[in-house]
């Protein structure tokens, strides 16, 4: 078979969102059209948190290696104190010194036609540009989501980092894949003397065979009592790009105005990554009968509840209009109603709007949140509120995306 070296930071048995996913199926299914992926990944001691759940899904045909790395913020801080400079490009560039080395003798030992990196750690990507100015092996750098713009790193010199690896990416890879339509058109434009060929898009997408095995966890309860309806955010709401402040307004001046109660809604936030956060902004506005902040559970176990409950919620500020969640996909695929907060121009409205779901309101709106979200729940009640249909989410399972990338690399 031939050969794919990916570098990959994100990978099982790391505990993150959907992420985690994007490597790990395509190492699955390439294996489908003879190609042998490579893993080069960080030890577990590197990640905060883990999780066995997935690890069964690594093919015994796919060679991981593990290499040595610290987390600059808890391996390597004085009292959470470190230097700046420790953390550059990201808190895992000690990941690099024995990336290099480890993808050097899985190149000499394997001879993989390609190198593979993934953001959105930065280093990921340092890896892959050193590797592929040493031996000169084709580099595809998959960037998903932009990797700089304009205040973002939001520290001058991190930014100023980002964008010189950013540069050399863009200026010796082969291919620069992006997960959206919008992050590919902003770096055609940032870049205008690269060849349009360079550009690449593979979304993401959903795993059926997950499903499958999620819906194994599902037992089939009868109550004959009224129950409230339950809706639910599975995922990380990080403060700036998925900030609920105006959707908690929201909620409180419907209850206020008795609009909503506690008999009639329950709101989940599973796995928010800001629990502390979040559960101070409940406490605020006085949600604590409404909305519940859950931990995270095991990816099958989140795909099980999504399916079981009434509705689901995406949050996503208008400054990502050009990402999508990963977990869009999974959404669709859950075909459960979605009442989503993000701007309506958008990529992840797009993809809302395609699938003929229009309970949209922008994320920072707090009258049209109250206005689109009364309709949502309205809907949710008479059984009418709009689905994706199985046409539609069939095309975005990992299956399909993963041919697009064998493709990809079949081109030469």
């Amino acid at each position: 078979m031939k050969r794919i070296l990916m570098i990959a930071y994100h990978f099982p048995p790391v505990r993150v969102s959907s992420g985690i996913q994007r490597t790990l199926k395509f190492s699955q299914y390439l294996l489908d059209y003879d190609w042998r992926a490579l893993i080069l990944t960080v030890k577990p001691m590197a990640y905060e948190k883990t999780s066995d759940d997935q690890i069964k899904e690594i093919s015994d045909q796919i060679l991981v290696k593990r290499v040595f790395a610290l987390d600059t913020a808890r391996h390597l801080a004085v009292n959470g104190r470190y230097f700046h400079w420790m953390s550059l490009p990201d808190r895992w560039v000690t990941w690099c010194f024995g990336g290099v080395f480890s993808g050097l003798a899985f190149i000499i030992r394997y001879h993989p036609k390609f190198i593979w990196s993934t953001y959105p750690i930065a280093t990921a990507h340092l890896i892959g540009l050193i590797l592929h100015r040493i031996t000169g092996i084709r580099w595809i750098a998959d960037f998903r989501d932009s990797m700089t713009e304009d205040n973002y790193p939001e520290n001058y010199t991190k930014r100023k980092i980002f964008r010189w690896l950013e540069q050399q990416t863009i200026k010796h890879c082969h291919r620069a894949v992006f997960t959206t339509n919008g992050a590919l058109r902003m770096y055609a434009e940032r870049y205008p003397g690269i060849s349009s060929d360079r550009w690449v898009l593979i979304p993401n997408g959903y795993d059926e065979a997950n499903f499958i095995q999620a819906e194994n966890l599902i037992s089939v309860q009868k109550n004959e009592k009224p129950k409230p309806i339950v809706l639910i955010h599975s995922g990380v709401l990080y403060p700036s790009e998925r900030d609920p402040t105006a959707f908690f307004q929201a909620l409180s001046e419907l209850i206020k105005d008795k609009s909503i109660n506690s008999k009639e809604i329950e709101i989940i936030l599973r796995a928010t990554g800001h629990d502390a956060l979040i559960q101070s902004m409940v406490k605020e506005f006085g949600l604590q009968d409404i909305v519940f902040i859950e931990p995270s559970v095991s990816y099958e176990s989140a795909l099980a509840e999504m399916m079981t409950v009434d509705g689901l919620i995406i949050f996503q500020a208008s400054n990502c209009n050009h990402q999508i969640p990963a977990k869009i996909y999974e959404y669709l695929r859950a075909r459960k109603p979605i009442f989503a907060l993000t701007d309506p121009v958008g990529d992840t409205a797009s993809v809302l709007i395609d699938a003929n779901i229009d309970t949209i309101s922008p994320l920072d709106d707090k009258n049209k949140i109250k206005i689109v979200f009364m309709s949502y729940l309205d809907a949710l009640k008479k059984g009418v509120a709009p689905v994706a249909d199985d046409d539609y989410v069939k095309i975005h399972t990992r299956e399909m995306r993963t041919k697009l990338l064998a493709d990809l690399l079949n081109e030469d």
